[in-house]
């Protein structure tokens, strides 16, 4: 495993949320510590700070899974500190109880961590009294509230911009592996070249699952976010443009795998195989409109012509050579292409 990889991120957060996450660590310090005098506001803090997330529903998730993991590990710490006093071991016991407990209760694995951690921090920062306890509960709920609330009052987070680039990058390379596989079909290639023609189209798999991902996230963001009635159409129209992509990636795969298995040098001069080409020339056209319609892709690509390059479904006659396998299957694929990026859909 590389060490970088492991500790280090694609990505950098915004930098918006690193200082909601600092005013929100502040504020609940401040006002915590005003209203219980006595110990450091340390559970307040940490609350704050974790309840601050990429979006407002994970937000609210992780408020009640901190909440929920602080009161249960203070009352376990509270329990074994009266049952077996203030020794030492109580706090590796108290970490025991705590993953019992948790795992009896089926808590998400945050939760989980939450208990063991809470019921050390009572136990080894200070006094477990009743009192002492209330507080620190009554602490965790102050610092999880204002997490929250900063989090939906300063500038909500909404991921439509990674849906929208991941989607747009998607249909960028799905047209290419359109026009790389036309340009394929009428050439004689070697087994290299057909290797790497392969490789790329099984790339567009992986690029799909990240594009849902994104748009998934993008969809989570909008939830009980104050700012969803303003992009909740644009999320809609990128989900409408996934699913009619998605199928097209499905049968540029399989034409690519079907040319792999069944290609001989004879395929160039087949007429039936080059009128295929040519339709998957307008196939990869079709794909850049609809990611440009959708505004998905970058200005270099706004030349692409507004019209429609599937304008019919190809009709060809039975092919006279050996090819009329490979070329029934890529038929019906383009077919299938066809029926996703017609104009009417």
């Amino acid at each position: 495993m590389r060490i970088p990889a492991a500790i280090q991120s694609a990505r950098r957060a915004p930098l918006l949320q690193v200082l909601k996450s600092a005013a929100a660590t502040i504020a609940a310090w401040l006002l915590a510590g005003w209203l219980i005098p006595g110990p450091l506001p340390v559970f307040a803090a940490i609350a704050a700070l974790l309840v601050v997330q990429p979006s407002v529903n994970q937000s609210l998730v992780k408020a009640l899974e901190r909440s929920a993991g602080v009161i249960a590990g203070v009352v376990i710490a509270v329990l074994l500190s009266l049952l077996l006093g203030a020794q030492s071991w109580v706090v590796l016991a108290a970490i025991v109880v705590a993953m019992l407990i948790a795992w009896a209760l089926r808590a998400s694995p945050g939760t989980g961590n939450q208990v063991a951690i809470s019921a050390v921090l009572v136990l080894a920062l200070g006094s477990s009294s009743p009192d002492y306890a209330v507080d620190r509960i009554i602490e965790t709920l102050i610092g999880a509230a204002i997490g929250f609330i900063v989090n939906v009052a300063i500038v909500p987070p909404v991921l439509t911009a990674p849906a929208r680039r991941d989607i747009g990058m998607l249909g960028r390379e799905l047209a290419a592996s359109l026009d790389r596989l036309a340009d394929a079909l009428p050439a004689t290639l070697t087994p290299a070249q057909r290797e790497e023609l392969m490789l790329e189209a099984r790339l567009l798999r992986p690029m799909k699952d990240a594009a849902e991902a994104s748009l998934v996230a993008g969809e989570e963001s909008l939830s009980l976010n104050p700012r969803r009635s303003r992009h909740r159409d644009d999320l809609v129209e990128l989900r409408a443009l996934l699913d009619r992509l998605s199928p097209v990636v499905t049968q540029v795969i399989g034409m690519t795998r079907a040319c792999f298995d069944h290609y001989d040098d004879a395929l160039a001069t087949d007429p039936a195989v080059r009128a295929i080409a040519e339709q998957l020339r307008r196939a990869g056209h079709d794909a850049r409109l609809a990611v440009q319609a959708a505004d998905a892709v970058p200005e270099p690509d706004a030349l692409t012509s507004a019209i429609p390059a599937l304008t019919a479904p190809l009709v060809v006659r039975p092919p006279a050579s050996d090819h009329w396998i490979l070329v029934g299957s890529l038929m019906e694929d383009l077919r299938r292409i066809h029926d996703e990026l017609r104009a009417e859909r």
